[in-house]
């Protein structure tokens, strides 16, 4: 088993949703961000998605394009975000640890030395944002050769005709996007979400987790009852930002505790 596979076997027994907290790397600086990447697990984070800081992060939201743009000018990249995922797999070898970011800052790098590299440091998978589908020959080829899962994304836009290309190959779990537009904006509406998770699941048996809108307890815990797991990034970063890591931290136990199912 992989380690996503291993996390959600364990969520599934516990009758749990598993929680999946997303942070930029480096921001705000990379000892900040390598403490709360460190913190998290014991917090009660289940997956970690740890943000590749881009300039232009389009699917993203104010909160995350600031939390991109202090880690950029704090002189983060591919290379120092690779040093906090080896720094972290020193003291924690089973949590599963997702780079999350867009393929411009892979590509300069070069995609099979990433991938490589990536795998080293011991990333179990990726979700680049902007590497749809159909551009699968870019990265996932490679990927599977060096056992990093390829993570697909899946909208309310996301039409029956689409959908199996969008499900083909994909490795790790599916990210279902709550709503239309950007991360921390809006709401998810967990009736829909759930409408929408059956359908993907008539097809598919990769788990699903649900971010976008995602941002309290009280929201988490209605989607952690259809989802396989739940997505909180942005209000994270502005904990994190607000309160430093320890008010990071406290929000993850919050989130944390809407994940059970009810019996």
């Amino acid at each position: 088993m992989s380690r996503l596979e291993q996390r959600f076997a364990d969520c599934a027994r516990d009758n749990r949703a598993a929680l999946v907290t997303y942070i930029c790397a480096g921001d705000p600086d990379f000892d900040t961000s390598l403490e709360l990447l460190k913190g998290l697990p014991a917090a009660g984070a289940d997956i970690i998605e740890l943000g590749m800081p881009f300039s232009d992060p389009t699917a993203d939201g104010p909160t995350i394009q600031a939390a991109a743009l202090r880690a950029l000018q704090g002189g983060q990249n591919q290379q120092r975000t690779l040093e906090l995922v080896r720094a972290f797999r020193a003291q924690d070898q089973s949590t599963p640890l997702v780079l999350m970011g867009y393929y411009n800052p892979i590509h300069r790098y070069g995609g099979e030395a990433f991938v490589r590299d990536a795998a080293a440091a011991g990333v179990d998978a990726l979700l680049v944002v902007d590497l749809p589908p159909e551009h699968d020959n870019e990265l996932g080829p490679m990927a599977r050769d060096y056992g990093v899962q390829m993570i697909r994304l899946a909208t309310p836009t996301t039409d029956a005709q689409r959908l199996p290309k969008v499900l083909d190959r994909a490795s790790g779990f599916l990210y279902y996007v709550s709503h239309n537009g950007v991360t921390g904006v809006g709401a998810a509406d967990h009736t829909a979400v759930a409408q929408a998770l059956d359908g993907i699941r008539a097809q598919s048996t990769v788990p699903i987790c649900v971010g976008f809108g995602v941002r309290r307890a009280e929201q988490a815990a209605p989607l952690a009852q259809v989802a396989d797991g739940v997505v909180v990034g942005s209000a994270l970063i502005e904990a994190l930002q607000q309160g430093g890591v320890a008010a990071a931290l406290e929000l993850t136990a919050e989130l944390a505790a809407a994940m059970p199912r009810q019996a």
